[in-house]
């Protein structure tokens, strides 16, 4: 496919099928896939598995890819690991190059605290009740799916829709 995407992981509690599925979809695809976290050397996952880290959210440079996404889990919101103004620029410079971007679980979340989610449909994890208010103050619909496309955006709602979110990836490059 010659394509190539960033899959951004919280160094401490991103949610491992959610990653690995995601990961092994696209490479049998032929897409070349980094991992960028918080941290550099090793993220450790809900589980316990790890994944090493290829680059940090600040090194992330956004034309270099053909698309950046974010794996969700307790660590992507929790303690500030990935909702940040450095990964919020790095998915608003994204869209400015026309590049595909996207979240699965909690992760859309970032993506509205982002900004790049006005006025679209996407999905998200809803299981503590707040997903529908996040969007709505961030001018998104949100669309109870487990993917949801809207032009080069990506996101569903969590785990069990990690290989559908690859396949949509895959739709989208």
């Amino acid at each position: 496919m010659g394509k190539k995407v960033v899959l951004v992981v919280a160094s401490k509690g991103y949610q491992q099928d959610e990653y690995n599925d995601t990961y092994k979809v696209l490479v049998k695809a032929g897409v070349t896939v980094t991992t960028a976290s918080d941290k550099s050397g090793t993220a450790v996952a809900m589980d316990g598995s790890t994944v090493t880290v290829d680059l940090t959210i600040e090194a992330i440079l956004a034309c270099h890819y053909d698309g950046t996404f974010i794996i969700g889990g307790r660590g992507a919101m929790k303690d500030g690991h990935l909702d940040t103004p450095a990964l919020h620029r790095i998915l608003e410079q994204a869209v400015m190059f026309g590049k595909a971007v996207g979240g699965i679980c909690v992760a859309p979340r970032i993506l509205a605290d982002a900004g790049i989610l006005k006025g679209k449909k996407a999905t998200s994890w809803d299981g503590d009740g707040l997903a529908k208010e996040v969007f709505e103050k961030a001018d998104v619909t949100f669309v109870d799916q487990e993917v949801v496309v809207d032009g080069k955006i990506v996101t569903a709602n969590g785990p069990q829709a990690a290989t559908a979110f690859a396949q949509a990836i895959l739709t989208v490059l």
